[in-house]
């Protein structure tokens, strides 16, 4: 074996890329929870195939009901990792989105989407989602009310998701104003032109990883996965819905970003109402693994007000 196949070329906590490679994801990252009842939120949930040939799955949950609720907003969820690490059953996430069906009082559909960057492009389930292929949306979601939701690169994933609903729509039986929202928690994204507010070296090191998770990308981190101002972009007024939230924490060095992004939507002439919250003096994606903080709770009652129509 050559000593230099198992040369490190890319690591960040969670994962490592080999020079042969391989693809290494520490333990932690790979924890995972089983569906069931969930007795703190009275949220039940479990796991279903979308689509067999390419093995995506979700997991559904569906918070308490009775014979006099009425049908309920669907939520599409997109869980954060880089791309390249995290599922719906991670500890974190599963409790996160169980927290967000209770207090939204939704049916949430958490996508376990292939990862990078064994898998250039992660599935979209949105399709599947709106066409009312399973039982608890079928019964129970309002699919005239679909909220297309993402974390970090998951809300990249729900930028671009909800982008192709605008722009090439959804199948023939569908109309991509069943979508009537989009929230984006701490987006990822990133450009080749650095912003005045971003560190050098985070900027650094956000186009190392682009270059590993995604290598087919065109115009480096202008790409619009993750640049979705780039020129070769899809224009924003393009985007479904009525209404967006997008989210900043005052200590995430991807904050100017977002920022960058409600301004952009802003004067593209999107016909919908752009929204913001900012979390202040906490990072990127904090609310995930301590979503009963007090900051987290703030953040969680805004998108649940945001997913209300408040």
């Amino acid at each position: 074996m050559d000593p230099s196949s198992k040369e490190i070329v890319f690591e960040v906590a969670d994962f490592k890329v080999y020079k042969d490679g391989q693809v290494e994801r520490a333990s932690s990252a790979l924890d995972t929870v089983p569906a069931g009842f969930d007795a703190d939120t009275g949220v039940t949930s479990r796991d279903v195939v979308i689509d067999a040939a390419t093995g995506v799955a979700a997991r559904l949950y569906l918070p308490t009901i009775n014979a006099m609720t009425n049908k309920l907003p669907v939520v599409v969820f997109f869980h954060g990792g880089y791309f390249i690490v995290g599922s719906p059953w991670h500890p974190n996430y599963h409790h996160y989105v169980n927290s967000l069906a209770a207090g939204a009082s939704v049916v949430a559909v958490s996508v376990d989407y292939r990862l990078a960057p064994e898998h250039l492009l992660p599935a979209a389930a949105l399709n599947w989602v709106a066409s009312g292929a399973d039982t608890w949306l079928s019964d129970h979601g309002d699919l005239g009310r679909i909220f297309v939701v993402g974390v970090s690169a998951g809300a990249n994933i729900a930028h671009n998701v909800a982008m192709a609903a605008g722009v090439i729509g959804l199948q023939a039986s569908m109309a991509p104003t069943c979508i009537k929202g989009v929230v984006l928690l701490h987006p990822s994204f990133a450009a080749e032109e650095k912003m005045e507010a971003e560190n050098k070296e985070f900027l650094r090191a956000n186009r190392v990883r682009w270059e590993v998770i995604f290598p087919d990308a065109k115009g480096g981190l202008d790409d619009p996965r993750i640049n979705p101002m780039a020129a070769a972009a899809p224009s924003l007024a393009k985007l479904p819905g009525e209404r967006l939230l997008v989210c900043t924490a005052s200590g995430d060095p991807r904050a100017s970003r977002g920022r960058a992004y409600r301004d952009a939507l802003q004067a593209s002439g999107w016909r919908g109402k752009v929204q913001w919250f900012e979390s202040e003096n906490e990072g990127h994606c904090f609310f995930v693994p301590n979503h009963g903080g007090r900051e987290a709770v703030k953040l969680m009652d805004r998108v649940v007000r945001f997913l209300a129509g408040l």
